[in-house]
């Protein structure tokens, strides 16, 4: 039987658009950056530094997430995680998220409740709010969203300002997402720890603000692969990039499930994706930061190399190869 009221309604398709938008934004709190929230036709957030940081990424269901590995409160922190970081890469502080959804008719309204909220916790723990979006019909599910960020009176720190004679670090986890993506791939479930970052990352999203305050000259997110983000940096900058592997920490956890699987852990920690920890490159030792781990150095040249040395195998993930 067909349900007609917004509590019983079990498919969007049923719940209909617009009880929808207020079931998914309604009784939510905000954080002090969101002036003005869901419910008009645009936001508005605090930008009182005169300029706002944004950053946009879209979730495809059966490239970026698959709801028979993630619950959809999983998939919904990844979606904000995954956006964050950016901001978070230039040196700012996350205020807010704007979500476009599609999906098709027949998608329960509570796998889009679990959905949100994943994404409305995720945001809260980055202090950010969600603050409006949009949603649609498709025949697939798809997830779109647009973080927005605050420089506080800092410069960005974009990929273009490496220097030689610069150190290297890292703030957060590496090689766990990949990790978690070959256990899943293997069909378990377990370390539970380690399928988790492949699930749910969790971005420094205050390490990106205190890079910025320490001197950092230039930051990247690390979502395709440390070697391919640091990658990017040397492109942009114009400089050479050797990572050392004995500066590099492979955790205990991540030894035994690559020795479980026959894999290399060490080969997670180098071209891992989705991990979102933060790499960055800062004018000597002294001004790395607590909690950040120098891993290399920045020479003249170009390229990024391990030891010295080009490594062998594919440096991180691209779409279409």
């Amino acid at each position: 039987m067909r349900s007609d009221t917004p509590d019983q309604a079990g498919t969007v398709a049923e719940l209909g658009e617009f009880s929808l938008i207020q079931r998914l934004t309604g009784g939510r709190a905000q954080p002090p950056s969101t002036l003005l929230g869901p419910g008009d036709d645009a936001a508005i957030v605090v930008a009182s530094d005169g300029r706002v940081v944004a950053s946009t990424d879209v979730l495809v269901e059966g490239v970026h997430f698959r709801l028979d590995w993630s619950t959809p409160e999983q998939v919904g922190h990844k979606a904000v995680a995954v956006n964050l970081a950016d901001v978070a890469a230039m040196g700012a502080t996350p205020t807010a998220v704007l979500v476009g959804l599609a999906c098709p008719p027949e998608t329960t309204v509570e796998l889009l409740d679990g959905i949100t909220a994943g994404m409305w916790k995720e945001a809260t723990r980055a202090r950010a709010g969600v603050v409006g979006g949009d949603v649609v019909s498709s025949e697939t599910l798809v997830i779109s969203v647009t973080a927005l960020g605050d420089l506080q009176g800092r410069q960005p720190v974009t990929r273009a300002g490496a220097l030689a004679g610069d150190v290297v670090a890292v703030c957060g986890r590496l090689g766990w997402s990949a990790a978690g993506l070959a256990v899943l791939g293997r069909g378990f479930r377990s370390p539970v720890t380690v399928v988790s970052a492949h699930r749910a990352p969790e971005p420094p999203y205050e390490a990106g603000a205190q890079a910025s305050l320490a001197g950092a000259t230039a930051m990247i997110d690390v979502s395709d692969g440390l070697l391919a983000d640091l990658g990017h940096i040397s492109e942009a900058s114009g400089v050479a990039i050797d990572v050392r592997t004995d500066l590099l920490e492979v955790n205990q956890r991540l030894v035994d499930v690559g020795t479980a699987l026959g894999a290399d852990p060490r080969h997670w920690v180098l071209t891992g994706g989705e991990d979102h920890a933060l790499a960055a490159t800062f004018p000597g030792p002294s001004e790395v930061p607590e909690g950040w781990v120098t891993i290399g150095t920045v020479r003249r040249g170009e390229g990024v190399t391990v030891d010295g040395r080009p490594y062998e195998a594919p440096a991180g993930w691209q779409h279409w190869r």
